[in-house]
This record gives C-alpha cells, structure tokens and sequence, in this order.
C-alpha cells in the first residue's frame, strides 16, 4: 500500500488521546487499507510496533511484530504481526522492571523505563472478536509502550532519571555489553 510519515515527539497530535474505533469501522475497507499503510511503514521504518496516532490517525489501533531470537534483551519469543484495536491494559502485578526504550517518534534516542511487567491486554481483533493477552517481561514493556500512545504518552514521560536518555550512539558505546 504506502509507507506513511511518522511524526515526532513535538508534534501536537502525539499527545492527545485517540478516539476509540467505531465498531462499523473494524471490517471496513478503509480500516484494512490503513492497517496495510501501518504494516508497510512499520517494516520501512524498522520497528517492531506501531500505533495509529505516530501516523497522524486519531484512532485507538496498534500493530505489535515481535521477530523473535536473541536480542539485546536476550532471548525473545516471536510475535507475529498483529493489529490490536481499543485495546485496555490491566496491570496484575504492579511490580516493575526496567528496559532501554527506542521510539520511531523519538528518533536516535533511548531512554531506561520502569513498567509493570505482568499485565493483561484486552482488545478486539480486525475480525471484530474480543480478545485477551496476558504478557509478562519484555512483552508487556513493548505492550504498554505502543499503547501509551494511544493517551499522548511517549516513553520519556515514563522516565524516572532523565540522566537515562541517551543518544543511541552513546546508548550503545556506554550503556550496553561489548
């Protein structure tokens, strides 16, 4: 389909809160050509997750691809490609972990993020079904994550030390294994 422009952190749109997706839209045409431009500009763009509002669409949708392998978080399971609309995030267990966080709308930085590392993800499914996932570690950061930008929240806004927002230059020389 086309490779949308992902905004950046500055721009008005990435901080408002999205409008819920009307059931008469989720098995529409114009929803599946959106979600077409999503998936294409999420692989264009290398990353793993994608949120409507990073693509200037005011609406509660997100794309989650999870390729799996070793990383720099270790040892990942795969997630295939996976839209998830209206999703709500339940947190089970408000213990928290933290991971370095890259952002397609914060370019070149990272930043150290605590969240909750047991939640539970509620959604419906292009098909129109609803849907539930519970995801602990690793997935549950990047859930969280792409679903902050559903409410106008960038990972920075969940930083506890500020002195942990790094250009990813320096992320890699300093903060990382050699």
């Amino acid at each position: 389909m086309a490779v949308r422009k992902i905004i950046r952190m500055g721009h008005p749109h990435l901080r408002r809160v999205a409008e819920p997706v009307p059931e008469a839209f989720i098995k529409s045409a114009e929803l599946a050509v959106l979600l077409d431009d999503m998936v294409d500009t999420l692989h264009d763009y290398g990353g793993i997750g994608l949120a409507a509002p990073q693509i200037n669409e005011n609406m509660r949708l997100a794309i989650i691809e999870i390729p799996g392998g070793e990383s720099r978080y270790g040892e990942i399971d795969a997630m295939p490609l996976t839209a998830f609309i209206n999703p709500v995030v339940t947190v089970n267990n408000p213990a928290l972990n933290g991971y370095w966080e890259g952002c397609l709308s914060v370019p070149g930085l990272r930043g150290f993020v605590e969240r909750p590392q047991d939640v539970t993800v509620s959604y419906t499914s292009t098909e129109g079904t609803s849907e539930q996932l519970n995801l602990t570690g690793f997935w549950a950061t990047v859930f969280q994550h792409e679903f902050d930008h559903l409410d106008g929240h960038l990972y920075i806004d969940r930083m506890q030390d500020s002195t942990r927002l790094v250009f990813e230059e320096e992320f890699t020389r300093y903060w990382t294994d050699p």
